[in-house]
């Protein structure tokens, strides 16, 4: 087995997400290997060529045209990490697609689920088995995602739920906006919140299943909040930015996690947002936002 590190970041072409790879690059050893993926080639090589020359980076630093949305590939890619490495160390799985307040949320509904919920069962499924000990597998995800914010009526869809139950509750969702059936049933317009909550539960899941062995090994897997991000998916949503950190500050606390030595037990499994875990039933139902996309 190869003893070099292998660390993976999704959506890692700009905003926080090449702030991962960079961070991860700066940190991480010269003989491990930083692999920063996105759907388009190009981008994804002209990311990892400017990454690579940066007077901070230590490691090696590779494109890997990785498509989210396509399950087969993130099963190739780890089966092929497993064989030529032996696994992998490091996987952040940042994705998300770009939506903007004035587009039709059901619209893009589909392209959203899949970017940030099909795509994280797959890693999670693919990826899990192939974690090295001592590994990292963070989810990126937001404090909307406590079981909180969505309405009760929903909870046990995601409360307890195992990784397979996550997944039919996300496509039930997903019908539901279809069929126009999804509000009268209590899910809320905006895609962000089941989104998130649905995340969180679906690492809750994978980390109940093998707790016991990961604290044993010091191997961590949990969703991460990183705070308001100044970056071009987010600037349209908000009106006000003064409190937003710029991608390389909140990439820190993501990298602060993956380069722990100890795997605190408090923080495995749970949504993380700056070292401190936020607590799953937390939260309210964002009416507001949803009011803002009301016709």
């Amino acid at each position: 087995m190869n003893a070099s590190r292998i660390a993976l970041v999704t959506g890692a072409n700009q905003g926080l997400g090449r702030a991962l790879a960079e961070g991860l690059a700066a940190r991480m050893d010269p003989d491990d290997l930083v692999l920063l993926t996105g759907r388009n080639h190009q981008r994804v090589s002209d990311a990892a060529r400017e990454v690579a020359q940066l007077p901070v980076t230590r490691s090696h630093v590779q494109g890997q045209v990785l498509d989210v949305t396509d399950t087969d590939d993130i099963a190739g890619l780890a089966d092929e990490l497993r064989a030529r490495h032996g696994g992998v160390d490091v996987v952040l799985s940042n994705a998300v697609a770009r939506l903007l307040p004035e587009e039709s949320q059901a619209e893009r509904a589909n392209e959203f689920i899949d970017v940030s919920n099909t795509a994280t069962h797959a890693i999670l499924r693919s990826f899990g088995p192939v974690l090295r000990p001592g590994g990292r597998l963070l989810v990126v995800a937001s404090s909307l995602g406590t079981l909180g914010h969505l309405d009760p009526r929903l909870h046990h869809l995601f409360d307890g739920a195992s990784l397979d139950q996550v997944e039919y509750a996300v496509e039930s969702w997903r019908s539901a906006v279809h069929n126009k059936t999804a509000e009268e049933a209590g899910w809320p317009r905006w895609l962000n919140v089941p989104s998130k909550v649905a995340q969180v539960a679906a690492v809750r899941a994978v980390a109940a299943e093998r707790r016991e062995r990961d604290l044993a090994d010091g191997t961590l897997i949990a969703s991460v909040c990183p705070g308001m991000v100044d970056t071009a998916t987010s600037r349209p949503w908000f009106s006000d930015f003064s409190q937003a950190q710029p991608p390389s500050e909140a990439a820190r606390a993501v990298l602060d996690l993956v380069f722990t030595e100890h795997v605190d037990p408090a923080l495995y499994g749970e949504l993380i947002r700056f070292g401190k875990a936020l607590p799953w039933h937390d939260g309210t139902p964002p009416v507001e936002q949803d009011r803002l996309l009301r016709p």
